[in-house]
């Protein structure tokens, strides 16, 4: 079955070149479009989606509250942010809201059509060294180690999970930690699964957000020490 796309942009020229690159895969449809938030929740009412290509800045609804307001409804599609990068203060807020991922607008074209099948088959870390450079950009408007307390079940972590969760929070993918650790994928793999579950995640994305929020991970990707 094709992954079944929505796109929500203000900008019509911009809809109209995702759909273009969208329609040429055998794999994917787009089912919706929307100019706005407000115009994508009514959509998502009447139309089932896979996928959600999201801007951040539009009209009535922006795309971080459409974000928050998707993810907490029942059976919520994937929600992929598309940001400017350099204009989108709120695309850190976008993924605290539940987004999976995000992509800058200029991403090439079979980057995008990766980050879409990476998003739908569940993996939400889209583009890991544009992940670091968003989160270096915005984590000193992040609480410190000092202002914030700790995940009250970070220390259900065992030293193992708590190394892995710190090189997830990096950016690193699967196979980098394999690499790092001398591990196998499979086996990093379930060490990630055991770390969202401990502390109660839904995915990557809200690791890398969590382990900002709290310190353990700092701008320019290192871990608190």
């Amino acid at each position: 079955m094709a992954i079944r796309v929505m796109l929500v942009d203000d900008q019509v020229l911009l809809r109209t070149g995702f759909r273009m690159v969208l329609a040429a895969q055998p794999d994917m449809e787009v089912v919706a479009e929307a100019g706005d938030g407000a115009e994508a929740i009514e959509n998502l009412r009447s139309t089932a989606v896979d996928v959600v290509l999201m801007d951040v800045r539009m009209p009535r609804l922006d795309g971080v509250e459409a974000t928050r307001r998707i993810c907490d409804g029942p059976d919520a599609p994937k929600v992929l942010i598309l940001t400017t990068f350099d204009l989108d203060e709120y695309a850190f807020s976008g993924l605290k809201a539940g987004a999976s991922g995000f992509m800058l607008k200029d991403v090439p074209p079979g980057e995008l059509l990766a980050a879409i099948r990476s998003v739908h088959s569940g993996d939400a870390v889209v583009a890991p060294s544009t992940t670091r450079r968003l989160l270096d950009r915005f984590s000193p408007l992040l609480p410190s180690s000092g202002d914030e307390p700790q995940h009250k079940d970070i220390g259900k972590l065992t030293e193992r999970e708590r190394e892995v969760m710190l090189l997830v929070a990096q950016g690193m993918s699967n196979g980098e930690i394999a690499a790092r650790l001398v591990l196998s994928e499979a086996t990093v793999k379930t060490h990630v699964g055991r770390i969202l579950t401990k502390l109660n995640l839904r995915d990557r994305v809200q690791v890398v957000v969590l382990a900002y929020e709290t310190g353990l991970v700092r701008a320019g990707g290192g871990g608190a020490g």
